[in-house]
């Protein structure tokens, strides 16, 4: 009988949601049609899980004929809305989220119609509402901006770049695609240095998504075609005369402990340790020793993992404790080195031609501190390259900042400046200041373990 009853209850419940369903249906789509006294479309609430106003993550690779054809395409519809008068700009001077009640936001609102981002049966109320938040979060993603919804002073100067000047700037990167669009390799990587990000490609499709630290506008990332040929894990940091001369001895004069504390050892010339106090800190002596950090992930610039390619300007991929740098718009904060979120994944997926890596291995050899060199067999090639603006099949088009101002355009940087274009050429990064910060990526000892 109990059984009976609970057969029963458990199937009167079924009746229920079924009806809640049905009737939930029904009112979500009476309301999606229905209309106010003023002739006014009353739209559901939920118009922002609208696929239009999503921003996928592409699996398509940035250099392919498939991203070619999308720019092609890109370049059409942005050419007609130039044709057509561009697009409105955004008043700045005030912060608009959802809830406001502005004029700006109509404008807003038909700046986000004209580039596609929101339908122009939305109107342009002056109300900031869900619809409007929705469109800003597709064009923030678009963008390269963190995804909040909220119409910062970053956002708006995005939104008035003028529709002349994303034209152009898709022009000039098609060429750049054009040039990548030979066979590239079965298995590759590609570092999209204005987009600060990392994807690995196999078989025609990006496998692994990784956002990345990269060069400073005074320290840049260069524009390459390597390999990746090894790894390092648990590696070492070296620190650089510069670093000691600038930073080194005024810490250490300041704090006697500061090298204990940091985990930096002291070698004289014959490679024997020594002690902080047996160097005079108040004279340049100590630029006759080495000085070397310790292994670990917590306290070392390269974190657990060092990805070395083959390259004349002394730069390579590596790990880094200083994760929160990933969370960041900005992310142009290394001395030319890329750093990696979600390293791990990214090292198991060069090495999974090589047998014995596998993810259990490579978290077993991290865990134990070891410092241990890898051969990566076959090498992979790896591509560093430089597109502030691109499409994807989906009808998705991107844009980044000019952050090295190589597109000859004058579009204001990510730091909010408009620069003049100029052209940096790539050369061995130095050390940036502060030591251990993280940005003293670029030196490292390089004693290979058999």
């Amino acid at each position: 009988m109990r059984l009976e009853r609970s057969v029963r209850e458990s199937a009167f419940l079924q009746f229920i949601r079924g009806v809640a369903l049905v009737f939930g249906a029904v009112a979500l789509t009476s309301a999606s049609a229905a209309w106010d006294q003023d002739g006014q479309a009353e739209w559901a609430q939920r118009y922002d899980a609208d696929a239009r106003l999503t921003v996928s993550r592409s699996t398509t690779p940035i250099l392919s004929t498939q991203t070619v054809a999308a720019t092609e395409a890109a370049i059409e519809r942005i050419r007609e809305i130039v044709a057509n008068g561009g697009w409105p700009q955004v008043p700045s001077g005030q912060q608009l989220r959802l809830g406001s009640n502005s004029p700006a936001v109509s404008a807003l609102r038909r700046r986000l119609i004209v580039s596609g981002d929101i339908g122009a049966e939305t109107g342009a109320s002056p109300v900031f509402d869900s619809y409007v938040e929705a469109a800003v979060r597709r064009f923030q993603e678009r963008h390269g901006i963190i995804a909040t919804g909220v119409v910062n002073q970053q956002t708006i100067q995005a939104l008035n770049v003028p529709a002349e000047t994303r034209l152009r700037q898709l022009e000039t990167n098609l060429v750049r695609l054009r040039s990548f669009s030979r066979d590239l390799g079965n298995r590759y990587v590609t570092a999209n240095i204005p987009a600060a990000s990392v994807e690995t490609v196999e078989n025609g499709e990006v496998m692994t998504h990784h956002m990345a630290g990269v060069g400073k506008i005074d320290r840049q990332s260069p524009v390459m075609q390597t390999k990746a040929i090894q790894v390092n894990f648990n590696p070492f940091w070296t620190v650089p005369a510069s670093v000691i001369r600038k930073d080194l001895i005024p810490k250490m004069q300041a704090d006697p402990n500061y090298l204990n504390a940091n985990h930096i050892r002291v070698y004289n010339k014959d490679n024997q340790e020594l002690q902080p106090e047996q160097i005079n800190w108040r004279s340049l002596d100590a630029l006759n020793f080495r000085f070397r950090q310790d292994i670990g992930g917590d306290f070392n610039s390269l974190g657990v993992v060092r990805i070395d390619i083959a390259n004349p300007y002394g730069v390579y991929m590596h790990d880094t404790p200083a994760k929160g740098v990933f969370g960041d718009d900005f992310r142009f904060v290394s001395s030319g080195c890329i750093r990696l979120q979600n390293v791990r994944d990214y090292v198991a997926w060069l090495l999974k031609e090589t047998p014995g890596w596998d993810r259990d291995h490579i978290d077993q050899v991290i865990a134990s501190g070891e410092r241990v060199d890898v051969k990566i067999a076959p090498a992979v090639p790896v591509y560093w390259v430089y597109i502030t603006g691109w499409a994807t099949p989906d009808g998705v088009t991107q844009f980044r900042d000019d952050i090295y101002q190589r597109d000859g355009l004058g579009v204001r940087s990510a730091g909010g400046d408009s620069v003049a274009p100029t052209v940096v050429q790539a050369a061995r990064p130095m050390p940036a200041d502060g030591l251990l910060s993280g940005d003293d990526d670029s030196y490292f000892e390089e004693r290979p373990r058999r």
